[in-house]
């Protein structure tokens, strides 16, 4: 698919104007250990819109959905969920944290990874129910098993989660956010180590839960173009300052010279790719792109 044809795709229908957006930031800024990471986000995210967060290592992306999460506050700014302060919005919200990796001999189940999402925070191993709770076992059940057929993974789910290829993982545990039915996925990296065919397609299987079940996601990512057919937005994050808005809005040569200040060129593909060229080295102290 060609930018171009991105450009010309119908956009998720917005809410009305008297529902506030899923996602409200207004002149944010971010601060960690003292040090200013970036400062003046503007941003509404409504129903079913998928947005990226865009940036080199360490420029702040995961420092983003931390305040999203309520895990961080703000230095400065407003931030609104679902219309609720970040961290108050409970099943309401998915996410799916920084990749993480099974050893090849664990031999937890694909269906148990996706349970978690709905009884990880209780202790101990599950036991029989009386007969009065076997009507939430049940639906427990049904959702699980729904969550598991959204991401077309039902054909593996019953594995050993470590016998599992990573792009299967990564759907399961993405089934795993899916699984409370939340009305936003916070997601930071979910493509970080899948290679290319893995990558385009979770990130189709992301466009499709965004637009068919209406759920809005946000998402940190590291390169746009696997995403770039699904997206409504983007903000992206460098040297301190911040853009957001369409694709081809943001992901210029004015735009990101002007984030970076430093001649920056994109080119784009005959296959529609972007290609960011002149892109300044990032300084050493963000050598652990993980840690903001």
């Amino acid at each position: 698919m060609s930018f171009d044809t991105v450009r010309r795709r119908v956009p998720a229908p917005r809410a009305e104007c008297s529902v506030p957006p899923v996602i409200r930031m207004r002149d944010v800024a971010a601060r960690v250990d003292g040090r200013p990471l970036w400062s003046g986000v503007e941003l509404d995210v409504h129903a079913a819109e998928f947005v990226a967060v865009l940036g080199p290592n360490g420029a702040g992306k995961s420092t983003l959905v931390k305040m999203l999460l309520g895990m961080l506050p703000p230095a400065a700014g407003e931030i609104r969920v679902l219309g609720e302060a970040p961290g108050r919005t409970g099943d309401r919200v998915g996410c799916l944290p920084q990749r993480r990796h099974f050893d090849a001999s664990l031999r937890i189940r694909g269906t148990d990874v996706v349970r978690l999402g709905l009884d990880g925070h209780r202790w101990g191993v599950p036991l029989p129910l009386p007969a009065r709770f076997s009507t939430r076992r049940r639906t427990e059940r049904r959702r699980v098993a729904e969550a598991v057929e959204l991401v077309g993974a039902s054909g593996y789910a019953h594995r050993p989660i470590g016998a599992c290829s990573g792009g299967e993982q990564q759907r399961l545990l993405i089934a795993q956010a899916l699984v409370r039915e939340p009305e936003l996925l916070l997601l930071d990296e979910p493509l970080d180590s899948l290679d290319l065919s893995h990558q385009g397609a979770v990130a189709a299987l992301l466009g499709r839960i965004c637009r068919e079940r209406r759920i809005s996601v946000v998402m940190v990512a590291h390169d746009v173009n696997p995403i770039l057919p699904w997206l409504d937005r983007v903000v992206y994050i460098a040297e301190g300052g911040v853009a957001a808005g369409p694709p081809e809005e943001v992901i210029t040569t004015e735009t990101l010279t002007r984030l970076y200040g430093a001649p920056v060129e994109v080119l784009r593909a005959r296959d529609g790719r972007l290609v960011v060229v002149g892109m300044p080295e990032p300084p050493a102290v963000h050598a652990d792109r993980h840690a903001l």
